[in-house]
């Protein structure tokens, strides 16, 4: 441990001057990190370093087209995704790098994972990841999981730093975003039409006990989060979940599965609700000093799907990167059928956006209409005395 301090006191330094510009009274600047947690809308990576075969990973052509350089990264996009365009919304220049790439990085004589974590951020979002373990189970890093990778970074940083408060007062000012459940959703859903369940069996009780178990676990995360020092929450609830290629293809007609959007409804309901009891001062179960901002992308979805071309948008069924009928039956791959113009295409692959929606996504979540965020949008989060 003292081999750390002797080697990167600049830690130490780091931290003092961040107090230092944040105590700067109207001094505009982005967050001093930001924290990622999620599934593939938002992993940027975390994946390609899981081992088994049934890991989903976004490391092969043709991930990564527009993005620079043209390689894949671990993004399930054509270029940026979501967390990338909220980063530089918020003063970044794209998502902080995931966390399992940053472990057994030789800097400082104590990896990169202290460094970065300091002064850019952390993603921990996983392709596949949900609420529940048991979701990909084996082939995915949980929610709980990615809590439990952020503790361990954070004890890193106070023996790097050799002061909790310091680093805890660097976390309380941070954004952090979390973006999960539809993996959740589309397992129990699936389960369900396998049992030969109809779409009203989806609005059964089985669904209300099964959104006591999400929103269960989601108050742990959140509540573990808060122990750690978390105070500024970005959530992202679940989209329009029956309007994916993946969820149209399994209609003949390619029409949307409302019960599995009404599934979706249901849940961001109860994470609205979750949420503003977590951060209602009058509360007993109340956190102290937390504050959040939920973006609605549901709500959004169903408004560009309504009307595609005021979005620009000429495609919002068709996922621009498969196969078969809406580019769903196919997974997007060196030999996938790739559309011709990706801007026009709301879906990358059968089931996320494309470069260009992630864009307007984080547009519309950062500081766009107030129908698409409550209580405040992200901006504001981050600008929050």
């Amino acid at each position: 441990m003292a081999e750390h301090f002797v080697l990167c006191p600049v830690m130490a330094v780091l931290l003092l001057s961040m107090d230092v510009l944040g105590a700067a009274a109207g001094v505009f600047k982005p967050p001093p990190a930001m924290y990622v947690f999620g599934d593939s809308t938002l992993d940027v990576g975390n994946n390609n370093y899981l081992p088994g075969a049934g890991v989903p990973r976004a490391n092969r052509p043709y991930y990564g087209v527009d993005f620079p350089g043209g390689l894949p990264t671990g993004r399930f996009s054509n270029g940026y995704n979501t967390a990338d365009f909220i980063a530089k919304c918020i003063g970044f220049v794209s998502s902080p790098p995931p966390y399992l790439s940053l472990l057994g990085a030789a800097s400082c004589g104590g990896g990169l994972l202290v460094p970065t974590a300091l002064t850019i951020g952390v993603s921990y979002a996983s392709g596949g990841a949900g609420i529940l373990d048991s979701t990909n189970a084996g082939n995915t890093i949980p929610l709980s999981k990615q809590v439990q990778y952020f503790n361990a970074t954070r004890s890193e940083m106070i023996a790097a730093a050799g002061s909790s408060d310091a680093v805890d007062a660097l976390i309380n000012r941070s954004f952090v975003l979390i973006l999960v459940g539809g993996n959740d959703l589309s397992a129990f859903a699936n389960a369900e039409r396998a049992r030969n369940r109809s779409g009203a069996d989806l609005e059964s009780h089985d669904a209300a006990a099964f959104y006591g178990g999400l929103v269960s676990n989601y108050s742990a995360a959140i509540r573990g989060l808060h122990a750690l020092g978390v105070r500024r929450l970005a959530v992202v609830n679940v989209g329009l979940a029956g309007c994916l290629p993946v969820a149209r293809v399994l209609d003949a007609t390619g029409a949307c599965a409302e019960d599995r959007n009404r599934l979706a409804a249901g849940f961001n309901a109860a994470l609205r609700s979750l949420l503003a009891g977590l951060a209602s001062p009058s509360s007993r179960s109340g956190l102290p000093g937390l504050s959040y901002s939920l973006a609605d992308s549901l709500g959004l979805m169903a408004d560009t799907f309504a009307h595609p071309l005021a979005s620009g948008f000429t495609d919002v069924a068709n996922a621009c990167c498969g196969g078969g009928r809406l580019g769903a039956e196919a997974p997007c791959a060196p030999n996938a059928t790739l559309c011709a113009d990706r801007g026009l295409y709301y879906f990358w692959d059968s089931v996320h956006p494309s470069e260009r929606a992630a864009a307007l996504r984080a547009q519309a979540f950062c500081d766009g209409p107030a129908q698409y965020t409550t209580p405040i949008n992200f901006k504001q989060l981050v600008h929050m005395a």
